[in-house]
């Protein structure tokens, strides 16, 4: 049985596929309009949420198909063991989407899952987030081939998620991390990422983003931390470190970049505001991508 939980379980020519999947679901939504009937989606949320409910909700409803979203602590499965629980879980649905705080607790999902497990994200990978990434940048370069792409900001499970896409693909990744997020640390894939010879961590944003064709950047504090009490004093530790390192067309120095972003945005913090609506963003393409990315997935693990 197929998951989905970290991006490594996909080949090039899989993750390929699925990208192009998308963009013809993009451009051909009606085509797809009975591609998922009668199948059922279960949501399970640790973690608050707008892209990923929003969208698997729309693309499972487009494609025929139903979702039933289920908050992780109003359900016993903050009660009971993960391995009980997902066992009556899974024989009421066909795939499973869980967006939680641990990866462990996604692993147990999928290892006692009667059906395909999608890790909605987590402290360790985002890898339904890097699957929309993907599809924007070849959706506007047309390619991977020459591509320079630089992610700037917390190193966390997003920069996790673009390190395993960009060395399946091969795409130049540059990394400009002042600071790491103990939890999302892989070992493996850092050393896998030293040993490639394509992605490269760096400390000069400004020679990174002379070599880019797409800059990339995430907010520097966890959403579910932002207004926090008790986490004001790390906030303002990340935020002296990282200023300097902010999107910014100071930072940019006249470049063009295209810019991403993942969503939700910080203006003033990780990006300067203006450059969010600038011709060179494609955040909300990106954002809207999704959607369609998430599409193409949910078909490849269903065997559609």
């Amino acid at each position: 049985m197929k998951h989905l939980l970290t991006l490594k379980e996909l080949n090039e020519h899989e993750l390929l596929s699925i990208i192009q999947k998308a963009i013809e679901l993009k451009k051909q939504p009606d085509a797809f309009f009975q591609a998922c009937y009668r199948k059922g989606l279960l949501m399970l949320f640790q973690k608050t949420s707008t892209r990923t409910n929003l969208s698997f909700q729309s693309g499972m409803n487009q494609m025929g198909g139903y979702c039933v979203p289920m908050d992780w602590e109003s359900s016993n499965f903050s009660l009971s063991p993960i391995q009980y629980e997902v066992r009556y879980a899974s024989r009421n649905c066909d795939l499973i989407m869980a967006r939680l705080k641990n990866h462990d607790d996604v692993l147990q999902l999928a290892s006692y899952s009667n059906v395909p497990v999608i890790n909605g994200c987590c402290d360790k990978y985002h890898p339904c987030q890097a699957l929309a990434d993907f599809m924007t940048i070849y959706e506007v370069s047309g390619t991977f081939k020459d591509i320079t792409l630089t992610y700037v900001g917390i190193h966390n499970n997003v920069a996790n998620s673009l390190i395993i896409g960009c060395l399946t693909l091969g795409i130049k990744l540059l990394l400009v991390t002042p600071i790491i997020n103990d939890a999302s640390w892989d070992e493996e894939l850092m050393l896998a990422t030293r040993q490639s010879g394509h992605i490269q961590t760096t400390e000069n944003l400004s020679e990174a983003v002379s070599q880019s064709d797409y800059v990339y950047t995430d907010t520097w504090i966890d959403m579910e931390h932002f207004h926090e009490i008790e986490y004001q004093e790390e906030k303002q530790r990340r935020i002296q470190t990282m200023m300097p390192f902010q999107v910014s067309r100071d930072n940019l120095s006249g470049h063009t970049p295209y810019i991403m972003h993942d969503m939700p945005i910080h203006p003033g913090y990780e990006i300067e505001e203006v450059l969010i609506e600038s011709d060179t963003s494609v955040i909300y393409q990106q954002a809207e991508n999704r959607m369609h990315a998430q599409k193409a997935l949910m078909l490849h693990l269903l065997q559609k």
